[in-house]
């Protein structure tokens, strides 16, 4: 780990994330009815409950607006959840003023073209390994796990291992 994503990641007081591409694999299941499923990761639920541990609140930003996403965000206690948001980096300054965090305090996980503007912006950004080539370029961290396989508790323990050794 290079030095300077543990100096992003120690200033972190909140994680934000995307759904589709970093907490679910991206595929979407639909059942003969035409209702559509995901799969998350326990990894992450436990990276949201580690987070939530020391502090550190899990926000989701979105542009899905499913039931399932609101269902896990209520399960994990995920601090808020902005669905059918499309400008994502729009969104940051309420969340900073809402959560009284600086930009350079926050950090976001996404993977395709519609979370550069939001990588970014932030103080530490990651993407996980099979993220698009655009959002592994504008972030800090390519994580080794792939989307909906463990990629925001990778973040999560970088963050919590930052903060201990500071």
């Amino acid at each position: 780990m290079n030095k300077s994503v543990l100096n992003c990641a120690k200033k972190i007081k909140l994680v934000i994330t995307d759904v589709d591409g970093v907490l679910t694999d991206g595929g979407m299941y639909y059942t003969a009815k035409g209702d559509v499923m995901k799969k998350f990761h326990v990894r992450d639920g436990m990276g949201v409950t580690l987070l939530w541990k020391n502090n550190i609140p899990t926000i989701i930003v979105t542009k899905e607006q499913t039931p399932m996403v609101k269902q896990w965000a209520k399960r994990m206690r995920i601090r808020k959840l902005f669905d059918g948001v499309k400008e994502k980096e729009k969104i940051l300054e309420q969340i900073c003023n809402e959560f009284n965090v600086r930009q350079n305090e926050v950090a976001y996980i996404g993977d395709d073209i519609n979370d550069v503007g939001l990588l970014k912006i932030v103080g530490f950004s990651a993407a996980p390994d099979d993220a698009t080539l655009i959002a592994k370029s504008n972030s800090d961290y390519i994580c080794k796990k792939k989307g909906g396989e463990g990629a925001l508790r990778e973040v999560a323990d970088i963050i919590i291992s930052a903060k201990a050794k500071s």
